[in-house]
């Protein structure tokens, strides 16, 4: 498999789907929303642009399975398969914020090969490949070098459902926001995880994660020098649904401080 090559095609879907999204986002009415669950919201810009990603996708790579957000696909007994979040940042893209992308993961059994995160505002594209470099719009990027919490800057999601976590979190958060420059709440992870991995943050922590929204992401962090872990420490952040993504220089001190209270 020449993973290099196939990141090139991915780069090209993902950039159609982004300007698919764009061209929607200047007329978006918010009256256009359902509701999946509390506060779990969803439009048919990221319902339309699943399919497009999936129909794409398999061409591409004809008999892969496919991990979706929105259930437009979902075939996992595959050797490859496509980890995908049309929109990662619905919430932002409803309510105008710019800040939103699109996430496509290729995994080869249970390995990373690919990962690609565009973030269609500003128009920055994040990938990697099995064999590769970390790069943003083609130019190589690398985690931080901050070896030291108190000059680190730090990024993280907050509950928007499932609030039974929610008191050790914001024990956590507190803790966290007085060893650090400071926190950030971006709106989508996958868009955090680009950001560690080309050093704008050296950190980012949140639970109750998809696998779809970290994927691509985290092996952005992983091929840009950086690590990738659960709560525990442990390698099994899609199956806990936790993570802890670093530039590798500021994880025992982040880790120890979760770990008290989680």
């Amino acid at each position: 498999m020449n993973y290099e090559l196939l990141c090139t095609k991915v780069i090209a879907t993902t950039r159609l789907t982004g300007n698919f999204i764009r061209k929607e986002a200047m007329a978006f009415d918010a009256n256009a929303i359902e509701y999946k669950g509390l506060n779990d919201m969803v439009s048919y810009v990221d319902k339309n642009a699943e399919k497009q990603l999936v129909r794409n996708l398999s061409k591409i790579l004809p008999g892969s399975g496919f991990i979706t957000e929105e259930d437009t696909e979902n075939i996992t007994d595959k050797t490859y398969t496509w980890i995908i979040d049309p929109l990662d940042g619905t919430t932002n893209f409803i309510h105008g914020i710019p800040t939103y992308a699109v996430s496509v993961a290729l995994y080869e059994e249970n390995e990373p090969v690919i990962g690609v995160v565009y973030e269609i505002n500003r128009g920055e594209m994040f990938s990697t490949f099995k064999g590769g470099a970390a790069f943003l719009n083609n130019k190589p990027i690398h985690v931080s070098k901050n070896a030291n919490l108190t000059q680190s800057l730090l990024a993280t999601g907050f509950p928007y459902y499932q609030f039974d976590k929610q008191p050790q979190y914001m024990q956590l958060f507190t803790e966290m926001m007085q060893k650090c420059h400071g926190l950030r709440r971006i709106g989508s992870a996958a868009v955090d995880l680009a950001y560690v991995a080309c050093g704008r943050f050296d950190a980012f922590f949140e639970y109750n994660l998809n696998s779809y929204d970290v994927a691509a992401g985290a092996y952005l962090v992983q091929q840009a020098g950086g690590k990738v872990m659960n709560f525990s420490g442990g390698a099994e952040f899609l199956e806990t649904r936790e993570m802890l993504a670093t530039n590798g220089m500021v994880t025992e001190e982040i880790l120890a401080t979760i770990k008290k209270h989680f």
